[in-house]
């Protein structure tokens, strides 16, 4: 197969009662697709529960630190880096990336900043230049403006934290740069228009007295609804490679690998110890692709229950046809790979069935074959 420099990633997954993510109002999150209202899982929200899954830790280490607070951040960013450089050594690196604890006490607009992630590792290898230029008798000041001069390239030869480098970072001051994201996320849709419903919920109050107060001591109301959502995400894995120092095709496949199983098994905490919506994705089709390409069009005509199908299989029919009518309208050469709980390939179908999710995600580490 000749490489691809993307990798598709398209799930569907069925979602009892719950109300996974909610806007200001603490309403659940919606949007209108194909004129009527759907169910939306946001794709901040899906990103934030993939990098802090226990999954994410353990196969694909620690993630980096996202905060307003700088001052807070110099704390954490002493307390890990403290065994390996002096604390003048951090405190200067720190200064040089803009993180100055003067300023952050002085700026009166504090609470407006944007929450930024920073990795320990990025802040190390800056101690490590700066420790370079003092062992040898060098210019700090001088290296500092050539750092900010030459940001960009400098940047190239740095491994970013894993998250930032699928997600992106926007730097405006100090002399570390931006990093264009190798990972888009799309906001999840369900498939099919939702009516939400409302859930009354009471409170007892266990030390009021049956004769001095009766019914609840409170109630209040809760959006819900079911469905099943199509989430999308495409990886750039070139972008992956640059943003990780010129890692290998054969290291990010390994990673994609588990974004696809993030993808298809965690699910945001909204409102879990009331609803329990652990459900897991029943298709997960990946494809290696010389372009992103979502298939959320397959839904744009709402999926309709079909008897006693539900939505999941009359969706994964859809989602199929979609995928099969632009491989062929376009000329697509795709190399793609399907799990699913719901179909079986016909014999005449370019996709390579997995009877499971880690065959599956075999599949891609091992570049499509």
């Amino acid at each position: 197969m000749t490489e691809k420099n993307f990798l598709n990633i398209h799930v569907l997954i069925s979602h009892s009662p719950s109300c996974l993510n909610r806007d200001d109002m603490n309403m659940q999150k919606s949007a209108v697709f194909g004129g009527v209202r759907r169910v939306r899982i946001s794709s901040q929200s899906l990103k934030r529960a993939m990098r802090t899954s226990e999954y994410y830790r353990e196969h694909l280490g620690q993630p980096s630190m996202r905060t307003r607070h700088l001052d807070r951040l110099r704390k954490r960013m002493h307390a890990a880096l403290e065994e390996r450089y002096p604390p003048d050594l951090i405190d200067t690196a720190i200064e040089w990336l803009g993180f100055d604890e003067g300023k952050v006490a002085a700026d009166d607009d504090f609470k407006h900043r944007a929450v930024a992630p920073w990795v320990a590792e990025e802040i190390a290898s800056y101690c490590e230049q700066i420790k370079a230029a003092r062992d040898a008798d060098e210019d700090e000041q001088k290296l500092r403006k050539e750092m900010k001069k030459q940001g960009k390239r400098f940047d190239e030869a740095l491994r970013h934290g894993l998250d930032v480098a699928l997600s992106g970072r926007m730097a405006t001051s100090g002399v570390m740069t931006s990093v264009d994201g190798a990972m888009s996320v799309a906001h999840a849709l369900t498939t099919h228009a939702v009516d939400a419903d409302i859930d009354w919920f009471t409170a007892v109050d266990d030390l009021v007295d049956a004769d001095e107060e009766t019914g609840a001591g409170h109630l209040n109301t809760q959006e819900f609804s079911a469905g099943v959502f199509y989430r999308y995400a495409s990886l750039n894995l070139g972008q992956l490679q640059r943003n990780l120092g010129g890692a290998d095709r054969q290291e990010v496949l390994e990673i994609a690998s588990h974004l696809i199983h993030l993808m298809a098994t965690v699910v945001p905490s909204a409102k879990q110890q009331a609803f329990a919506a652990h459900n897991l994705a029943d298709v997960v089709m990946v494809s290696f692709s010389d372009l992103p390409i979502s298939l959320a069009n397959a839904f744009e005509t709402p999926v309709r229950s079909n008897g006693s199908k539900g939505f999941l299989e009359p969706s994964t029919e859809k989602l199929m046809e979609y995928s099969q009518r632009l491989r062929e309208g376009y000329g697509l050469e795709d190399e793609t790979g399907v799990f699913s709980t719901t179909i079986k390939m016909s014999e005449k179908s370019v996709c390579h069935q997995h009877p499971t999710l880690k065959a599956l995600k075999d599949w891609v580490a091992h570049a499509g074959v």
